[in-house]
Parts: structure tokens; sequence; C-alpha cells
């Protein structure tokens, strides 16, 4: 038989280009953190909103109605608001969002047509409120401090560590299953292998940019991959509702924006605030 063209790796991606789009990625995360802390926010901007409507396209595909028009610009409200008004503006406009989607959902096929779907397709608008720019916003958050672009580099370093040590461990090593329903190719191996790797990165990360005790980075490192496996989980589950395997494909070896960020949306909120606390 003759081998596919496309060579994949054991955990199903095409792993050379993976590799290759995960390395510009970060030299190009790097860069920005290093050289220009505050270009977060535009990278934010540019990326956010294409992960957004990679969820909205498919949950059309599904039949869902969504309020593109307020969920892309309260997306761009919630990332932008941030700079002057920090937590605030980012509260205010996730809220301005949600009435805007209720109120749009609501009347947006005129006054005189009654919604169908009205309650399935407003709770799918809210969550996706939460769970892209809202989550993704409190990175923004992170930068404004005085080691902003470490504190940023430390919940994404992690993140991605991470997932570096499960993919490894996972390959290697997995035999039993972590939630077979949700991810069949997760492995309680794979767990360990990112708790592994994902603590040591903020521990070294923690020491080396932000110059606070080793320690921190374990709670720190702990909850950022639990977080981190669980959003992963979470977005495997919504692509198994819909029938796809991914959001996008934007991005060779690792399927759509969406499909690249899912694990470190939920752990940007937890990042803030564990780092809030202890950093």
């Amino acid at each position: 038989m003759e081998e596919s063209p496309e060579k994949k790796s054991r955990a199903g991606r095409n792993l050379p280009a993976a590799i290759a789009v995960g390395v510009l990625l970060g030299a190009m995360a790097i860069a920005i953190l290093v050289f220009w802390p505050i270009g977060w926010l535009p990278v934010l901007a540019i990326f956010i909103p294409v992960a957004t409507h990679e969820v909205i396209r498919r949950l059309r595909e599904a039949g869902y109605v969504l309020p593109t028009v307020p969920l892309l610009l309260g997306g761009q409200a919630m990332i932008w608001l941030t700079w002057p008004f920090g937590v605030s503006g980012l509260l205010g406009a996730y809220g301005a969002t949600v009435v805007a989607c209720l109120v749009w959902r609501l009347v947006g096929q005129g006054l005189r047509r009654q919604p169908v779907n009205y309650l399935r397709d407003v709770s799918a608008a809210v969550l996706l409120a939460s769970w892209v720019p809202l989550f993704a916003a409190f990175s923004a958050l992170l930068i404004f401090a005085d080691d902003g672009g470490g504190r940023v580099f430390t919940v994404v370093a992690t993140v991605v560590f991470g997932d570096i040590g499960g993919f490894v461990a996972g390959v290697l090593f997995g035999k039993h299953l972590l939630a077979p329903a949700i991810s069949p190719k997760k492995s309680w191996e794979g767990l360990g292998g990112s708790l592994l790797f994902g603590v040591a990165a903020a521990v070294v990360s923690v020491t080396l940019l932000l110059d606070k005790p080793a320690w921190v980075g374990v709670p720190l490192g702990l909850l950022l991959v639990l977080t981190g496996v669980l959003g992963d989980l979470v977005e495997s589950q919504v692509k198994r509702d819909l029938g796809i395997k991914d959001m996008g494909s934007l991005l060779p070896g690792h399927g759509g924006i969406m499909d690249r960020i899912d694990a470190m949306l939920p752990a940007a909120p937890v990042g803030w605030v564990v780092l809030s606390l202890l950093a």
C-alpha cells in the first residue's frame, strides 16, 4: 500500500509543517514581547477576530444564526479598552457585547418576523464572546504591568511547553486514555508530560523574566497546564458536536487560529489572576 504524500505523526499532525508554523509564530511573539510589548494588542486585534470568525463559520454550517458584527466589533472593544481602562474597560465592553448580541439576534430579521431558535443562538453567541475575545483580552491586561512582556511570555511559554510535553509523552508512552469520549488521542501519560514540561517552563520563566521565587512557578505552571488541557478538551467536544476535525485551515499542521490557541484562551485569565496575586 502506498503511503499518503502528506506524512503525519502518530498524533495525527503534519509534523514538519506544524513545527515550522510553531517556530515562526513563536519567533514573532518573542520579538514583539521583547522589543515592543504594547504591540501585543495589535497582535490580539488581528488574530482574535480571525479565530472568532472561524467558530462563527463552523456554527453557521451547523445551522446556527450568530450576530457576527457585534461579536467582531465587541471583541475589538474588549481588547482595546483594556489600554485606557484596564479591567473596567474589558468587563464594560464584554457586557455591551452581550447586550448587542441579544438585541441583534432579536430584531436582526426585522420586527415583523419572530426569531427562530433564539435561545440556542444567543447562548452560542454569549459562549463565543466569553470563550475567545474575553479570555484573550486577559492577556492584554498582563501586558500593562512593568514586566508585562515577561508575564505574557511566561503564560504563553508555559502553555506551549505543556503542549510540547504532552505531545512527546503521549506519542512515546501514551497508553491510558485521558478522556476517550471527548479526545481519543489524549492520554494520562501525555498529561504527565504536559505537567512536567509546563511547570519547568513556568519556574524558569518566573525566575529569569519576573525575578520572582522559583516556587511561584509551581502553582502557576500546574494551573496553566490543567486549564490549557481543559481548554483543549472543550474545543475537542465542540468540534465533536459539530462533526468537524478543525475549526479552520489557515495554519498548516495546526488547523485554524482557533485550533492553535484553544489551550491559551482559558489559560490567560488564570495566568492573570495568579500573577496578579503572586507576582
